[in-house]
């Protein structure tokens, strides 16, 4: 609240006597939290409010309901483009809704996770938002067991409530890409073993492989984490030909992990685009910014960051995991057809 000429703060009891009206009435119409009333009182009451220089000390009034209109979100990094693109998606939602979101990173370490978590809910929040779940994760389940308001975002532990893309879908729909471009030596660089993502990707990518009868190398198929470094790593080892021939496609499992493949390439003298089809997955800004665009899978953020946020404020509502549907954008890096490309040095 601002202070008046004298120094003091405006209270709602004052704007109450300045309105000739109770306290209770001049909260209701100064109640910001649904449509304002078009009443003559209420008309008068905030109007007086404004001359007086009066705020509403909404964190106070949440308290006294029992809520603060303030949801936690909690994601690995922020220097990660997709988790800061995550967390502005939820922002929105969150705005939309009425709530305000605040954010706290935890790195991939369990118990780092579960100190930011528990500082989160030191600020009373109404719930929490978790982009950081692992398949082994205990956090999850010590919030379903204390009924602590929470929802899983892009990522899923298969029981607490989720919001996130069809990874299994997408992993298809990139690899599928590639064989429809004629494409029968494909690589999949894999997220982590230990996140949903990371998994259903890869189910949908052996699911179109199969489709197509194509028995891929083990060494084409690599678990890797979800950095530009970690690309370009596992770039490497399957463009350098160990098996006495490479590639002639690469499905990277997030755009990270594509341009790490790019600067691979590069590396050993490969043309992403002309020599190497290569698909990414989450559609980043950046991809399609690219020297050669990287054709990527992309995920619906906002629309996941809404389901995210009414599991937490909608509780109780069918289905509690929600996925949305990816879209595959093709672009240069996954090149002609097979057959007009050049051969596969």
């Amino acid at each position: 609240m601002e202070p008046t000429a004298s120094g003091a703060q405006v209270t709602l009891k004052d704007v109450a006597a300045a309105s000739g009206v109770s306290i209770s009435t001049a909260s209701r119409a100064l109640d910001d939290r649904g449509n304002a009333s078009g009443s003559a009182a209420a008309i008068h009451v905030r109007k007086v409010a404004e001359e007086l220089g009066y705020r509403r000390n909404s964190f106070a009034s949440n308290l006294r309901r029992g809520d603060t209109r303030t949801l936690g979100v909690l994601v690995p990094r922020l220097s990660d483009t997709v988790m800061a693109l995550m967390f502005e998606a939820l922002e929105r939602a969150a705005a939309a809704r009425g709530y305000f979101a605040m954010v706290a990173t935890s790195g991939d370490d369990p118990e780092d996770e579960r100190r930011a978590a528990e500082t989160l809910l030191d600020r009373n929040v109404d719930g929490l938002i978790l982009a950081t779940a692992r398949l082994d994760d205990e956090l999850p389940r010590y919030f379903r067991e204390r009924n602590v308001a929470h929802a899983l975002v892009l990522r899923t532990d298969g029981v607490s409530p989720s919001a996130l893309g069809d990874d299994e879908v997408g992993g298809y729909l990139a690899v599928r890409h590639l064989i429809d471009l004629g494409h029968r030596d494909i690589a999949v660089l894999t997220g982590p073993s230990f996140t949903s993502t990371g998994i259903a990707r890869l189910a949908g990518a052996r699911r179109a492989l199969d489709e197509a009868a194509i028995e891929t190398p083990a060494e084409w198929l690599v678990a890797a984490g979800y950095g530009i470094e970690n690309g370009f790593s596992a770039g490497h080892e399957v463009l350098e030909g160990g098996i006495g021939r490479r590639p002639s496609a690469v499905f990277a499992a997030n755009d990270n992990l594509a341009m790490g493949v790019i600067a691979a390439a590069h590396h050993l003298g490969i043309e992403v685009g002309e020599e190497l089809a290569l698909v990414g997955y989450n559609d980043i800004p950046l991809s399609s910014r690219l020297s050669t665009p990287l054709s990527s899978v992309r995920v619906p953020l906002d629309q996941i960051a809404g389901n995210a946020i009414d599991l937490i404020v909608n509780p109780g509502k069918e289905p509690q995991i929600r996925k949305s549907m990816p879209t595959l954008i093709p672009r240069a890096s996954s090149g002609a057809p097979r057959h007009s490309m050049p051969q596969v040095r």
